[in-house]
């Protein structure tokens, strides 16, 4: 957890705050030096007063950390402190690797924290740990009460040393307590999860979900890979909910699709000669595979400097949903007692020259708070055959793909873990199902998923019955309720009251394919669940058209005649 989570005794670390807020105001003025040192001054006489005097005892070093974190979060979300003791963290963001039992856990309010997915291979899946299963103890501390947290913290460790899990798992003839010893390993998520050959138009497929020190040759590699069985015609790259991650591992991902010394993008940080401009330093696996890229509303920093850059040098369609909007870049600097300090160092710019930014932090509202560069201020710029694109609000694709708004039915069947209890359930009943891209949620499971639904423990809006509701209010206060009135009103919710199983059968699509990747991960893992996801995924059917029909992509990337 970052230092801003952290809660401090109020009294302390208010006043701290403000030293350190203050001293942020005046550098953000840049005033002279001897102004930053009196305020530094100030800083440290504040902190020797509350060790010396203050009526409590305090926490100095997490009163100073608070007052550090609300000093960079009135700056930008980006720029942090990491103590050492936060170290771990940080390895994690650049390399993916930590040392634990591999295993994604998730709290459910009330009931405890579960195990949510082993992760394939790792310690948590050799020693039979199965999503569903209740945390019950650590070694000898019962963690029924704790929260994800403390839970993960306490499963985390060095590589190779032991530690002991109790769990209930439920459904499991009565519900069973099993203790399993592991032992912590090095757990190295990968950069791909998945990638092969989808369909049989010589599609290919690589999902990345972060940009680490091991993206660029985990994609490499995958490529090659596809490229090596003479199938490939045409190639898709999912960038969707890819937070980012290293600057270099974008540069050296878009160098395989362009030729070498192409221009992927350009830095600027404070001063006049603080530019850094990054080409392509090697030689492309292949300048003119057919390429999509997809992007969503989630995929930031490196990720929309892949899809951006290819965007403006037209080497690739932009498929999905609008991006973030993160065109900040952070370098990572050494402090005091193993301290490491991650900080906004510039802007980067695309090719054409734009700047994807959504969001300016110098300038704040009066109440504090930011709002993203409407598109009527947004700047017209070129890519490299003459298409417009635009700036300031993150990368917009090329075709864009509306997914239907999610209602609370099918929000409460995930939120509620309905989905999470049966598919437990099901594999617990089930020793197999078919491959990841035969299954299906039948007719059978759709059924026995409805009469796994407790009614009186259900609760969604059900927004007909509230609006006729508050349609009785409305004709009480307007005066319009009369007898006549309040029969038609009685009719109308006798018509319009919800039905559990008719809204269940309504949204049956949505909900197979929630079914679906619940199930289909307790039995293939990520990689399984990544495969089924891609046959009923609307961005991807997209994508594999526009491959498809040559035409329609090279349209695609020509500017529109005038």
């Amino acid at each position: 957890m970052k230092i801003r989570n952290k809660i401090v005794r109020r009294g302390a670390a208010g006043v701290v705050c403000m030293a350190l807020m203050a001293l942020a105001a005046t550098a953000a003025t840049r005033s002279p030096k001897s102004d930053v040192s009196r305020g530094l001054d100030i800083f440290s006489a504040i902190v020797k007063e509350l060790q010396t005097n203050y009526v409590d005892s305090i926490d100095a070093e997490k009163s100073v950390n608070t007052a550090v974190a609300a000093m960079l979060n009135d700056i930008d979300p980006y720029t942090e402190y990491f103590p050492a003791s936060e170290q771990d963290e940080l390895q994690m963001m650049t390399s993916g690797e930590y040392g634990g039992i591999g295993a994604i856990i998730t709290e459910i309010p009330g009931r405890g924290v579960y195990i949510s997915e082993p992760y394939e291979g790792t310690p948590s899946q050799r020693a039979g740990l199965k999503a569903g299963d209740l945390l019950v103890a650590i070694d000898n501390d019962t963690v029924l009460n704790w929260h994800n947290q403390q839970v993960s913290s306490r499963l985390k460790g060095e590589a190779g040393t032991p530690l002991r899990v109790t769990v209930k798992r439920p459904y499991n003839g009565a519900d069973s307590i099993l203790t399993f010893n592991l032992t912590r390993s090095k757990i190295q998520l990968p950069a791909v999860p998945y990638y092969g050959m989808i369909g049989d138009t010589g599609t290919g497929y690589i999902y990345l979900s972060q940009f680490t020190d091991k993206a660029a040759s985990d994609v490499r590699s995958a490529l090659l890979e596809m490229k090596s069985t003479g199938k490939l015609n045409n190639l898709i790259l999912d960038l969707r909910g890819n937070p980012g991650g290293l600057l270099e591992a974008a540069v050296k991902i878009v160098s395989y699709f362009v030729p070498k010394n192409t221009e992927v993008i350009r830095t600027r940080g404070k001063g006049l000669l603080n530019e850094k401009v990054y080409k392509t330093t090697s030689a492309p696996i292949d300048t003119k595979l057919p390429l999509v890229v997809l992007i969503d509303g989630s995929s930031a920093s490196s990720s929309e400097i892949t899809a951006g850059a290819l965007q403006d040098i037209d080497r690739a369609v932009i498929v999905g949903t609008r991006s973030f909007g993160k065109g900040l870049v952070q370098s990572t600097r050494p402090l005091p007692y193993d301290g490491v300090f991650k900080v906004t160092t510039g802007k980067y710019y695309l090719p054409s020259g734009r700047l994807i930014q959504a969001i300016d932090y110098s300038r704040r509202n009066p109440d504090g708070s930011v709002a993203r560069t409407p598109d009527s201020l947004t700047n017209e710029f070129k890519t490299q055959h003459g298409r417009t694109v635009r700036d300031g609000g993150g990368i917009t694709p090329d075709v864009t793909i509306t997914y239907p708004e999610a209602n609370r039915l099918t929000y409460n069947i995930v939120s509620n873990h309905w989905a999470f209890d049966f598919a437990t359930r099901y594999a617990a009943q089930h020793p197999t199902i078919p491959a990841p891209e035969d299954f299906d949620v039948t007719d059978t499971i759709f059924t026995e998923f409805k009469a796994f639904i407790d009614p009186t423990k259900f609760d969604y809006d059900k927004a007909c019955e509230v609006m006729v509701k508050n349609l009785r209010k409305v004709a009480e206060a307007e005066g319009y309720m009369t007898d006549s009135t309040r029969r038609q009103l009685d009719i109308l919710e006798g018509l319009l009251r919800h039905d559990l199983g008719h809204d269940l059968d309504k949204n049956r699509r949505d909900i197979e394919d929630i079914l679906a990747s619940e199930i289909v991960k307790r039995y293939y893992y990520q990689r399984g669940q990544n495969a089924q996801s891609l046959r009923h995924d609307p961005a991807v059917a997209e994508a594999k058209a526009i491959l498809a029909d040559p035409a329609r992509y090279k349209e695609i990337l020509t500017p529109k005649k005038k």
